[in-house]
């Protein structure tokens, strides 16, 4: 076999996120939904998110959610969080 091909520098596989909601008709769903996201969105697993939440990044019904969250962020200087809230409230307001 070609060393082209042999990668000795892998990197162990990553651990996934586990996503761990309430239940869908507890009040608080909508809530846990829209940490889950933005906490994915840290990490570069929207999709992961998306698919265990069954929820969809940007979705409207979230927003006053997340401006809690980048409320808290802003207070707590987490940047990188205040970041993915503010890209949530963005594509929310860019989705018809």
């Amino acid at each position: 076999m070609s060393r082209a091909f042999v990668n000795e520098d892998h990197e162990p596989p990553r651990k996934r996120m586990t996503f761990d909601l309430p239940s869908p008709d507890d009040p608080g769903f909508d809530a846990a939904v829209a940490r889950a996201l933005l906490e994915a969105a840290r990490v570069s697993e929207v999709a992961e998110a998306e698919v265990a939440t069954g929820v969809k990044w940007g979705e409207p019904r979230l927003v006053r959610h997340v401006e809690r969250v980048l409320a808290e962020a802003t207070a707590a200087g987490d940047d990188r969080l205040e970041q993915v809230a503010e890209r949530y409230l963005r594509a929310a307001d860019a989705t018809p």
